[in-house]
């Protein structure tokens, strides 16, 4: 199984499709804001949700969401990366609630071959994330600096690192 593309792989205007999609819980939501120190009560307070709020519920917080499409994305898009470069966008659309489940694609804007090292480039991608609805939710763009084949061919080829088993 291919995980994360080299530069020549990439072609502008290709969107990879991230698979499986992943339900929101309200465990999964209070977590990331406990652990990330995002004690708003829009997300962790349903009381104050209902009687205060447009949405009159809690309300998942955005950053968990963008993590969690930048997680799907890795395997299509970045699990061969050398580096994230940039995040050059990122918009909240629409609100996510618990029990909403996320599923996300990427696109491809543009490609770079680097000018100091031609063993890599600069892939230029777009990010969607959207509700079983099909609702987007989330958008954002981003540069990732990837290896071209030369590259992974001198640091251990499609899985570098892997120990060989032996008795």
């Amino acid at each position: 199984m291919q995980f994360g593309r080299y530069f020549e792989e990439f072609e502008v205007g290709a969107v990879y499709k991230h698979w499986p999609g992943k339900t929101v819980t309200e465990y999964d939501d209070h977590l990331f804001c406990l652990i990330t120190m995002n004690h708003h009560p829009l997300h962790l307070d349903a009381h104050y949700a209902e009687e205060t709020t447009d949405f009159g519920k809690n309300v998942v917080v955005g950053n968990y969401v963008y993590s969690l499409l930048l997680g799907m994305s890795v395997p299509d898009v970045s699990g061969k990366a050398i580096a994230n470069l940039e995040v050059e966008s990122l918009k909240h659309v629409k609100p996510t609630f618990h029990g909403d489940t996320i599923y996300g694609e990427t696109e491809v804007l543009d490609k770079t071959p680097s000018k100091s090292k031609d063993d890599r480039g600069v892939v230029y991608v777009e990010t969607r994330g959207y509700k079983q609805d099909g609702l987007i939710v989330c958008t954002f763009r981003r540069k990732v600096m990837v290896p071209k084949r030369s590259y992974g061919e001198t640091r251990g080829g499609e899985q570098p690192g892997r120990p060989v088993p032996h008795e």
